[in-house]
């Protein structure tokens, strides 16, 4: 793959941006694992991109690589799976479908008191006024065959660390 970053500006915020490419769902993989090196807990990053671009690919090599299992969560299951171990947690969440009402009782609140958890939110629109102002979002194109681009935004010291990494872990 290739990555690269630069700064732009954006309603006042300001915005890292990068792009990396990914040819392959074991590139993806390869990627999820060299980010999941560079967490420390408290990330928040938005996945988008249409079904089958690879978002739950990377998450899944993410929970990997941080030698987590899934263990089943509450009622919310299908829209929330919570990955944890003694030092790290990882919640998935996966708001595909639905609406900004529907995810008052997801229990975020909660997530976001533990500042070692690390968010990764597909579809995550309907709660993006719900989460600090810092995250990372990773906008995932497909292209032709296994091809497939990730467009990086971040905004924030922690998110921006986290699009650094990838575009140096896309770049060997």
């Amino acid at each position: 793959g290739s990555g690269r970053a630069r700064n732009l500006h954006q309603n006042g915020e300001i915005m890292k941006t990068g792009e990396i490419s990914s040819r392959s769902p074991e590139e993806t993989l390869a990627l999820a694992r060299r980010f999941a090196r560079a967490l420390k807990g408290g990330e928040i990053v938005f996945l988008r991109g249409p079904i089958g671009a690879g978002k739950t690919v990377f998450v899944k090599g993410v929970a990997a690589a941080l030698g987590l299992k899934s263990s089943p969560t509450s009622a919310s299951f299908s829209l929330m799976k919570e990955y944890k171990n003694k030092r790290n947690r990882l919640f998935h969440i996966d708001l595909f479908r639905l609406e900004e009402g529907e995810v008052f009782n997801l229990g975020f609140e909660e997530m976001l008191e533990d500042e070692h958890a690390v968010i990764l939110a597909e579809w995550p629109d309907p709660i993006r006024h719900m989460l600090p102002a810092d995250r990372l979002e990773m906008d995932f194109i497909l292209k032709e065959g296994d091809d497939r681009v990730i467009q990086l935004h971040s905004f924030g010291r922690v998110s921006d660390a986290l699009l650094e990494e990838l575009c140096k872990a896309a770049q060997n």
